[in-house]
C-alpha cells in the first residue's frame, strides 16, 4: 500500500501562517476574476441598451481595461510570490513568510482601489502597492539567498 512520505518534514501547524496567506492570495485572485466577470456582463448590457457592439477583447472601454489590469496584475505576480513565500517559509522560517506574505496580499487588495475603476493613465498612487509588493518579493528572495549562502 502506498504511504505518503514527505520530502521535507515540516509540521502543518508550523506552516499555518503561510498556508493562510496562500489561501488569502488565491481568494483575492478569484475575487478579482469575479469582479472582472461582473464588469464584462454589466458593460455588455450597457452597450446593448445603447445599440452598440461590446468588443470584450479588442475594445478600448476604459472600465473593462481596468478590470483586466487587476486580473493580469494579480496573475502575473502569483508564481514568483507563491514560490518565494514557500521557499522562505520552509528554509528561512514561517513567521517572516507570514508577515511578508500578509503585506503582499494587502498590496494586491489595495491595487484596484489605488488604480481606480477606469484605466486612463496609470495613477501615481498605484505605485504604493506596486513598489511595496516588489519590496516584499525582494525581501523574501534576499532572505532565501542569505539562508542558502550561510548553510
Amino acid at each position: 500500500m502506498f504511504e505518503f512520505q514527505p520530502v521535507i518534514d515540516v509540521g502543518l501547524s508550523e506552516q499555518r501562517g503561510p498556508i493562510l496567506v496562500t489561501i488569502a492570495y488565491v481568494a483575492v485572485y478569484y475575487a478579482v476574476l469575479l469582479y472582472n466577470l461582473r464588469v464584462k456582463k454589466t458593460l455588455g448590457r450597457q452597450y446593448q441598451q445603447r445599440g452598440e457592439r461590446f468588443d470584450r477583447y479588442f475594445g478600448q472601454d476604459r472600465v473593462m481595461l481596468a478590470a483586466d489590469r487587476y486580473v493580469l496584475n494579480t496573475l502575473e505576480h502569483m508564481p514568483p510570490f507563491l514560490c518565494l513565500l514557500w521557499l522562505h517559509a520552509i528554509f528561512v522560517g514561517p513567521l517572516g513568510a507570514t508577515v511578508a506574505g500578509s503585506v503582499y496580499v494587502a498590496t494586491r487588495i489595495a491595487y484596484p482601489f489605488l488604480m481606480g475603476t477606469r484605466l486612463e493613465r496609470l495613477p501615481r498612487r498605484v505605485l504604493l502597492a506596486t513598489f511595496t509588493g516588489y519590496g516584499v518579493l525582494s525581501y523574501l528572495g534576499a532572505a532565501i539567498c542569505w539562508a542558502a549562502a550561510r548553510s
